[in-house]
């Protein structure tokens, strides 16, 4: 695996998930030893800030960030975000404790950092998977990114995708402060600013596999307010689109590349068509 280009951290947002908490950062520590991890925990009642308490007072490489209710994914994100370009580190990962996203998958997410400034862990270019999903869920998450590809017109394959890697300057370039978005909008959200301001994005596939344990926290109110914002960043697309075309008919803009066929987990491949992008492409 290349080299991520500084410190890494891994932030994790809990609540409620103390059964999973404990072997999630064992196995993500098996895969990237050197990586630091922050458990961003909404108070929740079954004990999980408390054994991430323990567990950072064992290891180092752990601290734990204790927020006082349940305020959405979005909320929680962007709170580990905060801490991070407050410290040292060049790269910042979004992981859920669940087990859905494979720790052994990462270094392969890092490793596309080489050509990228976003990296989007998968389930929908050539080799990524999706494990013990039911029917419905495959149905709504497809779905939901085939709108969002079309509306935003970004090549996009996952743009729900909750596992990701983050180069710091995108993340001090974006304005955090203006991201309202929760649960599936907050990471549509994040991906679009990130096109948007000409930041390289790739696909690499992953193996996504549903929790053993506790429940999803998706509820109707998260699907309404992703299709409710994905319509209106579409029109607001639709009706600039005469302002911008002229830098767009030179050529297509790569910002967003996707793995080929028959790739590997380890692979990123070239450009998966041109991207719609308001700022430049950066080198």
């Amino acid at each position: 695996m290349a080299e991520p280009p500084g410190p890494v951290l891994v932030v994790i947002p809990t609540y409620n998930e103390r059964e999973n908490i404990g072997p999630i950062i064992s196995r993500l520590h098996a895969a990237v030893p050197q990586v630091d991890v922050l458990v961003v925990d909404d108070a929740s009642p079954d004990g999980t800030g408390e054994l991430a308490d323990e567990m950072a007072a064992a290891d180092s490489r752990i601290q734990v960030l204790h927020r006082t209710g349940k305020d959405g994914l979005g909320a929680a994100y962007l709170a580990g975000f905060a801490a991070a370009l407050s410290g040292k580190h060049q790269v910042v990962v979004e992981m859920d404790a669940d087990g859905s996203h494979a720790p052994e998958d990462l270094p392969a997410l890092l490793a596309a950092l080489e050509d990228a400034d976003l990296v989007l862990g998968s389930r929908y270019v050539p080799g990524g998977q999706l494990v013990n999903w039911p029917a419905h869920r495959k149905w709504f998450s497809r779905s939901a990114n085939l709108y969002s590809r079309v509306a935003l017109g970004v090549p996009i394959r996952d743009i729900t995708a909750g596992y990701r890697v983050y180069r710091r300057q995108v993340l001090e370039e974006i304005d955090l402060a203006a991201v309202s978005s929760q649960g599936y909008c907050f990471q549509i959200d994040m991906a679009w600013r990130a096109v948007k301001a000409g930041f390289r994005v790739h696909e690499v596939p992953i193996t996504f596999t549903e929790r053993e344990h506790g429940s999803s926290k998706m509820g109707s109110s998260v699907v309404t307010e992703a299709l409710f914002n994905v319509t209106r960043w579409g029109a607001e697309r639709l009706l600039r689109r005469e302002t911008v075309s002229a830098r767009h008919t030179t050529g297509a803009l790569p910002a967003v590349s996707a793995a080929p066929e028959g790739a590997t987990a380890g692979s990123t491949g070239g450009p998966d068509g041109g991207a719609v992008s308001d700022g430049p492409v950066r080198a």
